[in-house]
Order: structure tokens, then sequence, then C-alpha cells
């Protein structure tokens, strides 16, 4: 019986997103267009992007980590309610992009926040995003079949 509600809470968290967006360079434009109605992400579930990270349990880290930004970041998912999810968008939040070498680059949103989900490209375009979120979504609504992908069953 536990088994069916934990299934079932699963597959409600895993079609009910409410998503946080940081928006810290030009990956921010595309994730903006995938929130329009040419690509309509509520259809996948996540609703509205919120304002507030309290109401959102997922971050979307779009464009540079940089060391001056980094305790921001990490007080805004500190901020987020149980159960959080982050998304890495763009090479620079996957792994510090073209700017990796610049003395106030982090080498990643991974350095600061656990990442669940990266979006590699520069910038990756909407669809991108979208694959991630559906990723994002699986993953969350499958999570016995996830750890069997871990380790290669």
């Amino acid at each position: 019986m536990v088994t069916n509600i934990d299934k079932l809470l699963n597959w409600a968290r895993g079609h009910s997103f409410w998503p946080v967006t940081l928006g810290l360079a030009c990956c921010a434009i595309e994730m903006m267009a995938t929130g329009g109605p040419r690509y309509d992400i509520s259809r996948f579930g996540y609703e509205v992007f919120r304002a507030s990270p309290r109401q959102a349990d997922v971050m979307i880290v779009a464009g540079t980590c940089t060391r001056k930004m980094a305790p921001l970041l990490r007080r805004i998912y500190d901020q987020m309610p149980e159960p959080k999810w982050v998304i890495a968008m763009g090479s620079c939040a996957c792994a510090g992009g073209p700017f990796v070498d610049s003395y106030s680059m982090l080498a990643g949103a991974d350095k600061i926040v656990p990442v669940d989900v990266y979006i590699p490209g520069c910038p990756p375009r909407p669809e991108s995003l979208l694959y991630g979120l559906l990723q994002l979504q699986f993953k969350v609504s499958n999570p016995a079949k996830v750890r069997l992908m871990k380790h290669g069953k």
C-alpha cells in the first residue's frame, strides 16, 4: 500500500513543478522564450515561473556562476522548500563555459548547489530546455528506474 501512495506522490510531484528562475546571462533569454506561448511549458506541468524561492521547487540556473553570485545562489537554494531540484542551463552553468579560466568564474553551478539535470549549449535552445525539463520529470516520477539506470541494470 505504501508503494502505491509513493508512486502517486512521485507522479504528482513530477507533473506539477513550480520553477524559480535565476537568469544570470544570455541563457535567460532562451528560458524566457520557453515560458512563452510558442513552447508553452505549462503543458508539461511546469506552471508559472515563481518570483519567490519559497514558492518554488525547481531552480533553473541559466548563465554564468560568478564568485560574487555564489552566496546569493546558495541562499536562494536554501530558501526553497523540500523536495527541491536544480537544473543547470547552458555551458556556463554546467562547467564554466568560455569564461572558465576567468578569476571571477566558478566551473559550474554544481560547485554551489547540487544539480539534478545538466542542459549543455551556448545558449541552449528552448527545445533543449524542454528536453531537460522532461528528463527531470522522469527522474522525479520514476525514482526506482533512475536508480537502476545509474547502476547499469
